[in-house]
């Protein structure tokens, strides 16, 4: 009856959703979950750089070291059972798990390892740079990676700790894949990308059976995952774009989980047989003074433009369940973090801070924003609040890319974006928030300190330099902290909230797990009671 069950769910969850359809209720061994999946472009975990993507990459492979469902915040060893760091030498020895292996039964071999770099290094697709800023390069890698006594040595050229390696070799396109069955599959010497676009060869707790686009992503059980198979036995990822029908098909008890309810709809839902958990997330939300507008460049106006967001008023309204209070680079619930918020909404402040530097006002000022609930919203309780003091922005609507390409011309004046990390080390916000060596107009710089033409002082490159550097990972946590404060304090980039995902599921489904980013989304511990 089980498994007829689940034939007649997996049968109905393929087809077009219809008014009227009736669906099996949810097996107790299958989690169901109703979400927008359209942005996926690639799974191959060499190319793969969409939320979705990292979502099922996490879930089918492994790496050497990474941040597990347990404890997201915890580097541990993957398919490595333990390490050796040699700072001056430049590189990190990996000893491999004994009896690991693929879901295909093959085991995991050092040769495997070096496969993986190898092919991300070489095919040089969309997320290559996370690793390729070791040094790598197709010419190098055969020596920069090795296998010396059954052991695998990484070693990097450049300025870097070993835990900042640790960090990048945890990353999505680090993922190990299964040399014999991705080379069987290879077409046209693409190092099999095309194949892994619609199949996996990892040895992570799931193995991907089905993809179909815009459609449904279905991962079964891997029976030899090394920490023991799932208690799911399938996981069943239904393409549903509209949020009205993820609301239904949840209380009508057809799926697990809604991914992407709206705050309406969240607060509607039935609390007997439906659960709400917000989860904090990287991406951290900001306001950005260009620094070629002059009138934007005395440091009093960013320190009184930090008493003139309405922190509060946004995230207990329109901001409700989609983000938090948050004023630092770093996002909470990572090591290196900094969580104190000491500016609130004080307008007498802000006009005070004005006046002691001088600043005459009215500053009239453009603020480019992404034409779309939420930040339309918060541009326009960012118009309400600065002009009390005398600083008037010109809403500026455009897409994303209208708005983004703008952003990296440096044509902008003021500008309300958000940022995300591209791997999980504080260095990847350090330098995007508080670096900035060469401000002149052609050293192109993908940051929001050179696309704000902030000249960063000396001083504080250094320390990010310096940190970059630090072996000692708790001292290297602390030195991140100093250049938050110091960001914090004074910088033309105004930090104001994290981002935050609200998820409703079904009340039995427990253990699932939502990091910060969709790299940490892990059903390995989800049970139905």
């Amino acid at each position: 009856m089980k498994m007829l069950r689940a034939a007649l769910l997996a049968t109905a969850l393929s087809l077009p959703l219809a008014a009227g359809a009736v669906y099996a209720a949810t097996p107790a061994d299958a989690l169901v979950i109703a979400q927008n999946i359209d942005d996926i472009v690639a799974l191959d975990p060499a190319q793969a750089y969409e939320f979705t993507s990292g979502e099922i990459n996490t879930n089918v492979y492994d790496r050497l070291v990474q941040y597990e469902a347990e404890d997201t915040t915890a580097l541990v060893g993957g398919l490595a059972s333990e390490w050796v760091a040699d700072e001056a030498a430049k590189t990190i020895t990996f000893t491999l798990r004994d009896g690991a292996t693929f879901a295909s039964g093959n085991p995991v071999r050092p040769e495997d390892v070096l496969f993986s770099f190898k092919r991300v290094v070489t095919l040089n697709l969309t997320p290559a740079f996370i690793l390729t800023q070791l040094g790598w390069t197709p010419e190098n890698i055969d020596s920069m990676v090795t296998i010396v006594d059954g052991k695998v040595v990484v070693q990097w050229d450049g300025d870097f700790a070993s835990a900042f390696v640790l960090n990048v070799l945890a990353a999505r396109p680090a993922s190990i894949v299964d040399e014999v069955t991705v080379m069987a599959n290879e077409t046209a010497g693409d190092w099999g990308n095309a194949w892994l676009n619609t199949h996996s060869a990892g040895s992570g707790p799931f193995v991907m059976e089905d993809y179909r686009p815009a459609e449904i992503v279905r991962l079964t059980a891997n029976e030899n995952y090394f920490r023991g198979a799932p208690a799911m036995k399938s996981v069943i990822i239904r393409h549903v774009a509209e949020a009205a029908t993820q609301q239904l098909l949840l209380t009508s008890g057809d799926v697990d989980i809604a991914k992407n309810l709206t705050p309406d709809q969240i607060a509607g839902l039935p609390a007997d047989t439906v659960k709400v958990e917000t989860y904090p997330q990287a991406a951290v939300h900001f306001l950005s003074f260009n620094q070629k507008t002059e009138s934007l460049t005395p440091p009093a106006v960013w320190e009184a433009a930090r008493y003139l967001v309405d922190y509060d008023g946004m995230t207990q309204s329109f901001l409700a369940g989609q983000m938090e209070k948050h004023q630092a680079f770093w996002p909470k619930g990572f090591p290196g973090s900094y969580d104190e918020t000491p500016f609130t909404y004080d307008v007498e402040k802000a006009k005070q801070i004005l006046a002691d530097a001088g600043i005459t006002t009215p500053i009239d000022v453009t603020l480019d924003v992404i034409n779309s609930t939420p930040f339309t919203d918060m541009a326009q309780s960012l118009q309400a609040t600065f002009a009390e003091a005398g600083i008037n922005f010109e809403i500026l609507p455009g897409t994303g890319a209208q708005v983004i390409t703008k952003y990296r011309e440096r044509t902008h004046q003021a500008m309300l974006l958000y940022w995300g990390p591209d791997f999980m080390d504080p260095h990847s916000n350090a330098k995007a928030f508080a670096y900035n060596s060469d401000n002149s107009d052609d050293n192109y710089t993908a940051t929001t300190t050179w696309r704000n033409a902030w000249a960063v002082p000396e001083e504080l490159n250094a320390k990010v330099t310096a940190a970059l550097a630090e072996g000692d990972q708790a001292k290297r946590n602390e030195l991140y902290v100093e250049i938050q404060k110091e960001a914090q304090a004074s910088s033309p980039i105004v930090i104001m909230f994290q981002a935050a995902l609200t998820i409703a599921m079904a009340n039995n489904v427990e253990g699932y797990v939502n990091g910060a980013t969709s790299d940490f989304v892990y059903y390995r511990l989800v049970t139905k009671l």
